[in-house]
């Protein structure tokens, strides 16, 4: 093999190089950010776990964080008159 060959082969080899390094980068920061968007997810669905009410209590959930002023009577139909 002449040096000019071996010169030849060794550029195309750290062009490749060069492209899997950037490569294997860009993979990084890709699962750097949907790591963090799992995270934000699971942060989120903690938060909407902790507003469910226990499985005991009968009221109607509130995912939504709206307050109920309105109390609620079980004795009192609002359809009848």
């Amino acid at each position: 093999m002449s040096q000019d060959s071996i010169e030849h082969s060794l550029r195309r080899l750290t062009e490749k190089l060069k492209m899997i390094h950037a490569s294997v980068e860009a993979l990084r920061q890709d699962r750097i950010a949907l790591e963090a968007k799992i995270e934000d997810a699971q942060k989120r669905i903690e938060h909407i776990l902790k507003r469910l009410p226990e499985q005991s209590d009968s009221r109607q959930m509130n995912l939504l964080g709206e307050s109920n002023t309105t109390p609620i009577n079980k004795d009192h139909d609002p359809t009848t008159h």
